[in-house]
């Protein structure tokens, strides 16, 4: 007996749901990124495999007795990618790629300039999860594989990277400053000689400056000015100083032009500080939060706390064993495990006890506004996905500086 017509979903597409043999993993991510450009050249870069996953997922609704029509279930999906909080602008003025894009922190910052994207990749599937809330597209996955990058569109504005930092010791057994391979980099300086954007735009731990005594951040510099023949510029850009975010967080940014593209380059500059208007309060919710996030008087550790932590108008960090106050009243860095293991845990005195910072506090203190979607994941992977982001407002005043001489 023939079933009712049935609606379809994106979510369908993933292997543990998807009972057909489907040959190509990135189902959901060729079929988003599709349906992203339908109203642009880019969509032609991925049909062909699109279709085939599209043909592959019908194929499987008719064995399961769901027939629906090819149409219909186009309209669906296309609903699906575009009833998003942050969809793709109608009326863009560049082309960007997002590379280790995490939750959509660069994004979000380059989408509210003009910015269209036509490529992410991301491997972690928790952060995969909220990109897709937010923006209705599933990254591709691990961009090492050369699977991965063959997907990219050949030609795109922007190339943004929020790498993480391998140790690129390896480098000087080999060909010296030369030589990147073994890194993550390596990965993005293949894609900028193959596609040669016109900006390279990239952002890093402040520790990338001195890591090897220097060494690392040379031989990045040394890589896309002299092998790749880009101009970069850099520099060291706290939250609190440029964003008007109350959060203690110092960052390097990379921006490098191709002069043959941009004829303007030398007239970049990195913002001006700005001052700093906003307080903790301005983040923290109101009123009293769930239990859970809440000391307990009976915790080994709260007589410590409590006789440590006096002030309501400053967010203190839990070092394990010992609490540290922020001078400046503002919220300490954030970081990736500040929800696991009781280390690097921000924590604020309010009317109702000493607790930790919620999720949500913590996406806003990245700049991420209140409607942006925390999905029904564990409180660790929203820590950690908040920890690892780009501070989106500084990201932001960086690409308007960017596209005012591109």
């Amino acid at each position: 007996m023939i079933k009712e017509k049935q609606s379809v979903s994106i979510q369908e597409f993933e292997g543990k749901n998807y009972k057909i043999r489907l040959v190509e993993p990135e189902g959901q991510a060729l079929i988003t990124h599709y349906l992203h450009n339908l109203d642009n050249g880019v969509s032609k870069h991925y049909k062909k495999e699109a279709i085939k996953a599209f043909k592959n997922f019908l194929q499987y609704k008719l064995d399961e007795n769901s027939p629906i029509e090819k149409e219909e279930a186009l309209q669906q999906l296309l609903f699906e990618v575009k009833n998003v909080p942050f969809p793709t602008p109608e009326n863009y003025s560049f082309k960007f790629i997002d590379l280790f894009a995490g939750i959509g922190g660069f994004r979000l910052a380059l989408q509210n300039v003009g910015g269209k994207c036509v490529y992410t990749s991301e491997w972690d599937n928790a952060a995969k999860k909220t990109y897709r809330e937010n923006f209705g597209e599933i990254p591709f996955g691990d961009i090492t594989k050369e699977r991965t990058k063959s997907f990219i569109p050949k030609k795109f504005d922007v190339l943004c990277a929020g790498f993480p930092c391998q140790a690129f010791s390896i480098a000087g057994y080999r060909k010296g400053f030369a030589d990147t391979r073994g890194t993550l980099f390596f990965d993005v300086e293949n894609i900028i000689e193959k596609h040669r954007p016109k900006v390279v735009f990239l952002e890093n731990v402040k520790n990338l400056v001195s890591h090897d005594k220097g060494k690392t951040f040379k031989t990045i510099v040394e890589i896309l000015e002299k092998k790749l023949k880009y101009k970069v510029y850099s520099e060291v850009l706290n939250s609190m100083t440029h964003a008007n975010i109350p959060q203690n967080r110092e960052r390097i940014f990379i921006v490098a032009f191709d002069p043959k593209q941009v004829k303007k380059h030398t007239k970049f500059k990195f913002p001006e500080e700005i001052e700093l208007t906003k307080t903790i309060h301005d983040i923290l919710e109101k009123g009293k939060q769930e239990e859970k996030y809440y000391y307990p008087k009976t915790h080994q550790y709260y007589p410590e706390l409590e006789k440590t932590m006096t002030s309501k108008d400053t967010v203190y960090q839990w070092r394990r064993v010992y609490v540290r106050e922020n001078k400046s009243n503002v919220c300490p860095t954030l970081t990736a495990n500040m929800g696991t293991g009781g280390h690097n845990v921000p924590l604020i005195k309010d009317n109702y006890g000493i607790r930790k910072l919620t999720p949500r506090e913590c996406f806003s203190f990245q700049g991420y506004p209140e409607n942006y979607i925390l999905p029904n994941l564990a409180n660790s992977k929203l820590y950690m996905q908040a920890g690892n982001s780009v501070t989106t407002t500084v990201i932001e005043r960086i690409a308007k500086e960017i596209i005012k001489i591109v």
